[in-house]
């Protein structure tokens, strides 16, 4: 509960994060205590591929309220991940989105979700989605830092309305991810400048970008220091200067490809070119 009592107010969550029963013991002491109010906090969790059939939508998400001991959700994402570790490979049928979107459109509708996304959605992928939505995506969540700034699926969301948050916005230190994207010498050397930590200004560089960012820390001194953004920036010459850092996609999602099992025989068919 460090990250509420901090100030956090967005909690990210998801089905195969294991946590959800957790999350749900822990919002319900902030909440009888009276530390924050539900209306306070923003609350997201995620529509796991194995769930995606539109009959199964909704009891995925019945499952999640139950967990989180909620009656409605704020944010809830269509999450294809191709990240995960030990994916299996049957997991990745050929989904009908139409039909998985329509079934989260009636969850909308239901008010069990007050808002609908998705999330490693291609510039591709969600101008198809665009374009047989009745409700279109609120948000699109994507791996997103100053090693893969996402410019190209950015302008398309900024230009469709759609708002893109950014996950592993400090490219996942110390998980199994393997990122430097703090140990960035341009990054180190702003930070420096600005006397920031390059978390701080990678994570300054998300919001002056034009997106929401998720970071994730168990250290309570990082978790304060994350949310010290907001009363400075980088200047604009420093802030150009980052788009110099080498692009490299962290996230592959080796292991969501497959001759056989997957609907995605290389990693240019996975990402739709951008990787």
């Amino acid at each position: 509960m460090a990250k509420e009592t901090a100030g956090y107010r967005h909690i990210d969550c998801a089905k195969v994060y294991d946590n959800e029963k957790e999350v749900g013991e822990a919002l319900k002491t902030l909440f009888s205590t009276g530390v924050v109010k539900r209306s306070e906090m923003f609350i997201t969790s995620k529509l796991w591929t194995s769930d995606c059939a539109p009959e199964d939508v909704s009891k995925a998400l019945a499952r999640t309220l139950e967990d989180l001991q909620l009656d409605y959700i704020d944010l809830y994402l269509v999450w294809t991940k191709p990240g995960s570790r030990g994916w299996d490979p049957e997991i990745m049928a050929p989904l009908c989105l139409p039909d998985t979107w329509n079934a989260m459109e009636g969850l909308f509708a239901s008010g069990q979700a007050r808002a609908i996304g998705v999330s490693n959605f291609s510039t591709k992928k969600l101008q198809d989605m665009l374009g047989y939505a009745k409700i279109p995506p609120a948000v699109n969540q994507v791996e997103c830092h100053p090693m893969w700034q996402q410019h190209a699926l950015h302008n398309f969301c900024m230009s469709t309305g759609v708002h893109l948050t950014a996950y592993s916005p400090l490219g996942s230190p110390g998980s199994w991810i393997k990122g430097e994207v703090l140990k960035e010498p341009l990054l180190i050397e702003i930070a420096e400048k600005l006397n920031k930590s390059p978390a701080q200004v990678s994570l300054r560089w998300g919001i002056q970008s034009g997106h929401s960012v998720l970071p994730k820390s168990v250290n309570e001194y990082r978790i304060k220091e994350n949310l010290s953004l907001f009363d400075w920036c980088i200047p604009h010459e420093l802030f150009l200067k980052l788009s110099q850092i080498h692009q490299q996609r962290l996230l592959r999602g080796d292991t969501a490809v497959h001759e056989t099992c997957s609907p995605y025989k290389s990693l240019e068919d996975l990402w739709d070119g951008e990787i």
